[in-house]
This record gives C-alpha cells, sequence and structure tokens, in this order.
C-alpha cells in the first residue's frame, strides 16, 4: 500500500496524517504524548483533514487529558526497585538514606539517589528532576551550536520545562527554543531530533510539506528518531 505524509497543527495541536488507499478517515491520540495521528483517504486534502480534526476536536482533547490523568497516576513512588530510564537505558533505583546533600550518581545499571533521611516523596523526587534537568544542561549545548553551524542559523536563548503535551517548542518572535525535561529520558538521538527540529521552525513555522522537506535535507532518518522517541516509555515503571 503507497502512503504519504503530511504534518499539520490544528489549534494548537500537532497532527501526523499519513495518506492511505484505504475508504474512511481515522483519527487516534496514542501515548505517552498524546501524539495525535491521522489515517486519511487519499482523495482528501489537508484543508480537508483539518475540518474532519476540528469537528473531532472535544473528544481528541478527553482522549488527550486522559492520558495525562494516567500519567499523573503513574508517578512513581521513589523507592528502591522502581525502574527510570536515563538517556534510553532503564536502570533500577536504589535510594541510599544519609546525612549531608542530596545527589544522583549512576553506578552500571543502577540509578542512585543519596538524600537526607526522611526526605518526602515529593522531595525525592524533586532531586531527581533536578539531575535531569543538569543531564540536558550539559548535552543541549553542543548540538545547539552542531546545528548552528549545519543551519547557519543562531540560537539567542533556550530554557527546559515539563510539558505535558510537547517535546519542544519554538518561540519564532523571541527565538527562544524550550525543551521537555522528559528528554533527559530518551535516547540521545532523539534529543537530537528535537532541537534539529525546534530550530528549523526557524525557517518555517508549520508543520507542511516544506517543513517536511526541510527535515529530510538535514535529518534523512528523522521519522525513525520521532518514532523511537514517541514510542518510548514516558512515565517511570516498575521494574521487572
Amino acid at each position: 500500500m503507497n502512503t504519504a505524509n503530511a504534518y499539520l497543527t490544528v489549534r494548537g495541536i500537532d497532527i501526523d496524517v499519513i495518506y492511505k488507499d484505504i475508504k474512511n478517515l481515522h483519527i487516534g491520540v496514542y501515548p505517552p504524548m498524546g501524539r495525535v495521528r491521522v489515517a486519511a483517504p487519499r482523495r482528501l486534502d489537508d484543508e480537508q483533514v483539518r475540518l474532519a480534526v476540528i469537528q473531532r476536536l472535544p473528544w481528541i482533547k478527553r482522549q488527550r487529558e486522559l492520558l495525562r490523568s494516567t500519567d499523573r497516576q503513574s508517578e512513581r513512588e521513589m523507592v528502591t526497585g522502581e525502574s527510570h530510564y536515563v538517556w534510553g537505558v532503564r536502570r533500577r533505583l536504589k535510594v541510599v538514606e544519609r546525612p549531608g546533600g542530596a545527589h544522583v550518581e549512576v553506578d552500571g545499571d543502577r540509578l542512585i539517589l543519596y538524600v537526607s533521611p526522611g526526605r518526602s516523596v515529593e522531595q525525592r523526587r524533586a532531586v531527581l528532576d533536578t539531575w535531569y534537568r543538569s543531564q540536558l544542561r550539559e548535552a543541549i549545548p553542543g548540538l545547539i551550536a552542531a546545528w548552528e553551524s549545519k543551519l547557519d542559523t543562531r540560537v539567542p536563548d533556550w530554557t527546559i520545562r515539563r510539558m505535558r503535551t510537547k517535546w519542544g517548542t519554538c518561540n519564532r518572535e523571541t527565538r527562544r527554543l524550550t525543551f521537555n525535561v522528559e528528554l533527559a529520558k530518551k535516547h540521545p538521538d532523539c534529543l537530537e531530533y528535537i532541537v534539529a527540529h525546534e530550530m528549523l521552525h526557524y525557517f518555517e513555522r508549520n508543520h507542511g510539506e516544506r517543513f517536511t522537506k526541510l527535515m529530510d535535507d538535514v535529518m534523512p532518518d528523522w521519522r525513525a528518531r520521532r518514532d523511537e522517541l514517541n514510542n518510548a516509555p514516558l512515565a517511570d515503571e516498575k521494574w521487572g
């Protein structure tokens, strides 16, 4: 079956569209980030797909909220034996309670969290979150520098935030890039894909045909990276 891809933004929601030799249009909302995918018959054009998505927006938003609720419910208890991902590798958490400053170390297949005795779940989680952010702060500058050279452009400012539905954003007015802290849990190739993706928004605002061609030109394997990113676990999971 022959297929073709398109990328639309409908009222702030990014939509992946796959045109196929099928009779009916199908809309799906997928974990972990509530990614919206549309399988559409070839007889439809982008505007017809956009209208169909608008008609289903209430349902799409409900599905995305359900995914966010599930994510909140699955928050880890931050105890020894859980698993947490670091750069795409699953590691067993070991919590060590001892006096002194809190910090995190990677030791083989273990992620060791050192905290003072009696620290709450929220305090333990905050320590790990800070560590994930530090991992990104070390990795992102080199990637930005490489892509600044490749794209002959400059990133004046960037930041890290926890976001529910996006891996990254680009403010074209300020040229500021924002990256989801969850990227520190994914394979480094996924982070590079997001860096390149957001920087290309300097040249093209929307996820249309021109944006797709730009991505194809500078990162031919971007679809594989995108799929790896979106198919990888988002929330931490129990070890086992």
